[in-house]
C-alpha cells in the first residue's frame, strides 16, 4: 500500500504491536514499510511475528508499506493503519 498520511510514533508502534502479537489480521510473517511522522521525520520499520523495530530514515516520496502472510484481512489492515 502507498499512502502520505503521517503517523505518530506512538500510533505507530500501537500499529506494529498488534500485527506482530496477534492473529486478528491474518498469519502476519513479514511486514516492512516507510512512512512519514507527524514530527516531519521519517520511520522505517521492519515486523516478524513477535518483534518489530522502527528506525529514522531519509524521506521519500510517499509513505508505503507492505504485509507479507497468508489469509490477511485486507480490510482489518486498512482500517489499522487508518485508510
Amino acid at each position: 500500500m502507498e499512502s502520505p498520511k503521517k503517523f505518530d510514533e506512538a500510533a505507530l508502534r500501537e500499529i506494529l504491536e498488534k500485527l506482530s502479537e496477534s492473529s486478528a489480521y491474518g498469519m502476519i510473517l513479514r511486514a516492512k514499510g516507510i512512512v512519514p511522522l507527524t514530527d516531519g521525520t521519517w520511520a522505517y520499520f521492519d515486523l516478524v511475528p513477535g518483534e518489530y523495530e522502527i528506525r529514522r530514515g531519509e524521506p521519500d516520496y510517499s509513505g508505503r508499506f507492505c504485509v507479507i502472510g497468508s489469509e490477511l484481512k485486507e480490510d482489518g489492515l486498512k482500517t489499522l493503519f487508518g485508510f
